[in-house]
């Protein structure tokens, strides 16, 4: 086996010179920081450094799942995310299917480049427009309402709106984006099929429904088991730069939870015992997913 591989490498060197900066990056920044996991098992402190703190075993996630504000976090990160994969999931590929049935070059190339700019934004920017937009003050949108004679809406001192906001947030600024993807999957359909199914009368409805979305159908579930597993990971600049003290019980995640003790406070073994709760959440999720995948047929991730 051993031979096999160094033979495989040596025929394929350039592919795997290729290949070599890719994995310095993941070694030196994915894999090398994982050592630093261990400090959630400690009472860790700078100034003893890491061989000298104190070994604490599971204390910090006994402390993390007793804790009153667990329950707070686990229910808005999970409501954020569900949000999003409920109407942010599908709009990347509503988008693709509808650019794919442009016929004008050009005019594709206008809308894609539209679509794909907010993506390039920082989210500083993006709250930004937001509090331009939204304001109940001198926002654009409840000045178009009070002129038409109806009600201030408070979007964003508004509990109850906070989480619609920041889905809506999320689905202009990476919808566009998203769609690269399922372009270049729908661009690899056979055009046979088309074909064929113009033959057996299909318009260009139930040719989406009966060939183009068949087609990308395991895109689309692997997109969404790597998308379930991040499901804990709800972003921390925009829900920080949105939260506001109306809004801290439906606006506090663990993302910011972690920022608040480890940065703020120097808790650093507790915030990475809750990343690494964080981490293995996912990791549950994406295997449960795959597993129920491919139990239906599909392809899945591994």
């Amino acid at each position: 086996m051993a031979g096999f591989s160094w033979k495989s490498v040596k025929k394929n060197k350039f592919l795997y010179l290729l290949a070599l900066p890719g994995l310095i990056y993941f070694i030196l920044f994915k894999y090398v920081p994982m050592w630093g996991i261990l400090i959630s098992f400690q009472n860790y402190s700078p100034y003893t450094g890491f061989w000298h703190s104190n070994w604490v075993g599971f204390e910090h996630f006994r402390r993390l799942l007793s804790s009153p504000d667990f329950l707070l976090l686990f229910r808005n990160t999970m409501a954020i995310n569900l949000l999003n994969l409920l109407f942010f999931f599908p709009l990347p590929i509503l988008l693709a299917l509808l650019l794919n049935e442009l016929r004008s070059f050009l005019y594709k190339k206008v809308v894609q480049s539209i679509i794909y700019l907010p993506h390039f934004l920082s989210w500083v920017i993006i709250v930004g427009i937001s509090f331009l937009m939204l304001s109940k003050s001198d926002g654009i949108v409840n000045m178009v309402l009070q002129s038409a004679g109806l009600a201030k809406i408070d979007f964003l001192t508004n509990a109850n709106l906070f989480w619609i906001v920041l889905t809506a947030q999320s689905m202009w600024k990476e919808a566009g984006w998203g769609t690269i993807i399922f372009l270049a999957a729908i661009a690899g359909v056979d055009p046979q099929l088309y074909e064929a199914a113009k033959i057996d009368g299909a318009g260009r409805f139930r040719q989406t429904w009966h060939v183009t979305l068949p087609a990308i159908r395991n895109v689309i579930i692997i997109l969404l088991i790597l998308r379930i597993g991040q499901i804990m990971e709800v972003g921390f600049e925009q829900v920080f730069l949105m939260m506001n003290g109306a809004v801290s019980d439906v606006a506090d995640v663990f993302d910011t939870y972690v920022f608040r003790l480890g940065v703020r406070q120097g808790q650093f073994s507790f915030s990475t015992a809750v990343g690494l709760f964080k981490s293995l959440v996912g990791l549950i999720l994406v295997i449960g997913a795959n597993r129920l995948a491919k139990r239906y047929g599909e392809e899945g991730v591994y």
